[in-house]
């Protein structure tokens, strides 16, 4: 169900006037804005993501809907946010600057009856039904619950593998569930966003950028615009913040962001689209290995100046053995040089081998191993490297997307960013960086014999050892 598809504002599911029920117990009716979404949930919408701008009201929405919903099916209803903390000041103790009244009293009542628990951020009804605040930071914690509605606020910053778990309680239940956010680059919301338009049978949809509401007169808007360039220091940093939180632009660099812009300027110069495998060039390939954490591979092929990036490779929780199958012997590529970050050579204490040794036998041959680096130097080295750098838009969607939210750690104390921030995005990004860095310098290499740099490329073919190598 797309925008404007629902019921009318004062017709429910089975026809009824469910509006004018629902303002017997509260006066309240949504914005012009928000009509769309309002009556999509009325006209029985059990699913609706909207992608709207700062000040939308979209909490407010998602808190009548909930205290609607609880009145008129007795159940579990929670409101999540990606940390507990962050709901308690954003929901449970926020006031309304327009009315002075806290959001939760507005939306549940007294006429409501509603008993509210403080330390659970529970609100109680006299028909059974509950309504809580809860972070999506301890996700499986939540799992076990029958819940009957689900609000994910803020879903750009929300751990995705939440809604993994709790879909099933909802689908099980017939209950339903609504996505809100603003856009944080291209992340897993964006793509979940971009997949759901296509669903409209399945799925409401909604992208509300300012300029397409009343909210703000385009003064304001040029206001805010001019400011946050001010306050950022920079114009790229402030027209990018302004073009997420205000036009929900997908593609506006995040916060912080290192590589966003970079990427938006080669997707410009059409340097972001097919770039194919060439039999008459090895491969190079780049890695960051985890332990219990993601590992990311990219895959480079070079002409002269032009670096080529025809492949990107995540999982997590793999071991090397099942990596290497599925990454390297997968592939029936002429293969170049295996660029792998200096900790390669930690030996383990459960082995006693360390993982480049691992490598070497399982074939990955040859091997360079780079040295110790500040991540600031893979930065800049990444940097340069992007303007020479072609993209297969298809096979590196998702180191596209990991290099765009590739970001600085905000410094909460000082109010200032600090380094790169260790998350998804920095495992793709981390492994780009490398093959940057070691592309331009003098890293260490591996032995001759040992998967060294001075072995001539080899072959991948397949026999009947499926982790061997032939010449």
């Amino acid at each position: 169900m797309s925008a404007g598809e629902g019921k009318s504002a004062g017709e429910g599911k089975n026809g009824g006037e469910v509006i004018s029920t629902f303002e017997h117990i509260l006066p309240w009716r949504p914005r012009t804005h928000q009509n769309d979404l309002w009556e999509a949930l009325l006209g029985g919408a059990r699913r609706a993501d909207v992608v709207a701008h700062r000040r939308w009201g979209k909490d407010d929405v998602a808190l009548h809907w909930a205290a609607y919903a609880a009145q008129h099916r007795k159940g579990g209803y929670w409101h999540v946010l990606p940390e507990a903390s962050q709901g308690r000041k954003a929901i449970w103790d926020a006031v309304n600057p327009h009315t002075g009244e806290r959001r939760i009293a507005e939306a549940f009542p007294p006429q409501m009856g509603p008993e509210f628990l403080d330390g659970e951020m529970k609100v109680r009804l006299p028909n059974g039904s509950t309504w809580q605040v809860v972070g999506a930071e301890n996700y499986n914690s939540l799992v076990g619950a029958s819940v009957a509605g689900v609000v994910f606020s803020e879903w750009a910053l929300t751990k995705p593998d939440a809604w993994a778990h709790l879909r099933p309680i909802l689908l099980e239940n017939d209950g339903w569930a609504l996505f809100l956010w603003t856009p944080r680059g291209r992340n897993h919301a964006t793509r979940a966003f971009e997949s759901r338009q296509r669903r409209p049978d399945e799925w409401f949809t909604l992208k509300s950028p300012a300029t397409a509401t009343d909210v703000f007169t385009p003064e304001q808007l040029e206001r805010e615009k001019a400011e946050l360039v001010a306050e950022l220091g920079s114009q790229e940093e402030g027209q990018a913040r302004f073009a997420s939180e205000y036009l929900v632009d997908f593609d506006a660099a995040a916060p912080g962001a290192y590589y966003a812009s970079a990427l938006a300027e080669a997707e410009q110069a059409g340097r972001v689209g097919r770039a194919p495998y060439d039999p008459a060039l090895p491969v190079d390939t780049a890695w960051d290995l985890g332990i219990d954490d993601y590992t990311a591979i990219w895959f480079f092929q070079q002409a002269g100046r032009e670096v080529r990036a025809i492949d990107y490779f995540e999982t997590a929780g793999q071991g090397l053995e099942a990596i290497v199958r599925e990454a390297i012997a997968g592939r029936p590529w002429v293969w170049g040089t295996h660029h792998l970050p200096h900790d390669v050579m930690v030996r383990e204490l459960a082995t006693g081998r360390s993982r480049y040794e691992v490598l070497a036998a399982l074939g990955v041959r040859p091997i360079q191993v780079g040295v110790a680096a500040d991540p600031e130097e893979r930065v800049s080295a990444a940097r340069l490297m992007i303007p020479v750098c072609w993209f297969d838009a298809t096979r590196c969607a998702l180191g596209l997307e990991r290099l765009r939210a590739y970001r600085k750690r905000w410094n909460r104390s000082t109010l200032s960013y600090a380094g790169p921030l260790h998350d998804r995005a920095s495992h793709g990004a981390d492994a780009f960086g490398e093959f940057a860095l070691n592309r331009r310098g003098t890293p260490r290499a591996g032995a001759p014999g040992e998967g060294g740099a001075g072995e001539r490329p080899r072959i991948w073919r397949p026999t009947g050892d499926p982790l061997s190598w032939m010449a």
